[in-house]
């Protein structure tokens, strides 16, 4: 008699295991859609920034002192 609520037991433990791994697949699986969602989100804006910029890919040269505030 022992053995069999032994094998109860077992099995609710199984059974309780099994749906927390399912709970945790879940909450995984939608971490993953929303960093895909981020991934993809990234690259247009990347995509942006290319299409953006001056052709060679280099910025203008831009000297320091048009970066001075105008009282200097």
């Amino acid at each position: 008699m022992a053995s069999v609520d032994d094998t109860g037991r077992r099995l609710t433990d199984l059974e309780i295991k099994a749906s927390f791994t399912e709970d945790l697949l879940d909450q995984l699986n939608q971490i993953i859609v929303k960093q895909q969602q981020q991934i993809d989100a990234l690259m247009r804006e990347v995509s942006d920034l290319h299409q953006r910029a001056p052709e060679g890919g280099t910025l203008a040269f831009r000297s320091l002192r048009d970066e001075l505030p105008p009282h200097y």
